[in-house]
């Protein structure tokens, strides 16, 4: 009996031990958000974890379906037909201060016109929820709203906010020193977005051409001297060819302190 008892003891102790190692390991590992159809395929988001818990990277995925479906011509401007919302999974909420991601293909550009008129992506990184994205108004509706900047340690030093602001989005923050403000043609660059006084989003922003041209492509995350709410904040970007799809990633996460 004495024997039996022993064993019983041992076998529930590795199975204890094994389903702590497995905890463990759970911690880790790459969580993908819901499948979004997107022009005739689709897209969806991912974060992936590490095993001490912390964020790694967190990004899109496009596959080639979609993107050899993408329409060309048009209007100028974002159009509801090109942008999809790319929940998170819940995951992606614990780890960083991110809510969703907004997809958006702009066949024609936007303005301002000869900088951003290329076939381009607009990539939004929100801290929001969709709730209250989608509850900003237009400009004309609520300029006071768009017209309360953050305090300036908020936002990188370079950054300038241009008048106005883009419904269900915010105002859009752009680096004086990027090339495409200073002569050169835009290819890509990363933006900042802000409404009543908070940043609500961060953005790269990409042309189509630059991305078939990278397969792999990275690029420092212009960083703000304080940050409002705490927790993993990205300072890289990077684009690249993964399979069948194309990715563009938040990574290297650095744990920020809230500053008032």
């Amino acid at each position: 009996m004495k024997k039996r008892a022993t064993k019983l003891l041992l076998l529930a102790a590795i199975i204890g031990f094994s389903a702590c190692s497995k905890d463990k390991d759970e911690k880790g590992g790459v969580f993908q958000g819901p499948q979004v159809a997107f022009h005739g395929g689709k897209a969806h988001s991912f974060v992936q974890v590490g095993k001490d818990g912390k964020p790694e990277k967190m990004g899109i995925s496009i596959n080639d379906q979609a993107w050899n479906n993408l329409p060309v011509g048009g209007d100028q401007g974002h159009n509801h037909a090109n942008s999809v919302t790319l929940p998170l999974h819940a995951k992606a909420e614990l780890v960083t201060p991110f809510k969703h991601i907004g997809l958006d293909w702009n066949p024609a550009g936007h303005e301002p016109e000869n900088v951003y008129t290329k076939p381009h992506f607009d990539f939004h990184f929100y801290m929001i929820s969709e709730a209250e994205r989608l509850a900003i108004p237009p400009y004309e509706t609520n300029a006071a709203g768009f017209d309360n900047l953050p305090d300036a340690a908020f936002l990188p030093a370079t950054y300038i906010a241009p008048p106005g602001g883009v419904p269900q989005m915010g105002k859009h923050w752009l680096d004086a020193t990027a090339p495409e403000l200073n002569g050169s043609a835009f290819t890509e660059t990363f933006i900042y977005g802000s409404y009543d006084g908070k940043v609500n989003f961060l953005e790269p922003m990409v042309t189509k051409a630059f991305i078939e041209q990278s397969n792999l492509f990275e690029r420092a995350i212009p960083q703000p001297q304080k940050f409002k709410v705490a927790g993993f904040y990205p300072t890289k970007m990077k684009i690249a060819r993964v399979g069948t799809s194309r990715e563009v990633t938040l990574e290297n996460f650095v744990y920020r302190e809230a500053s008032n």
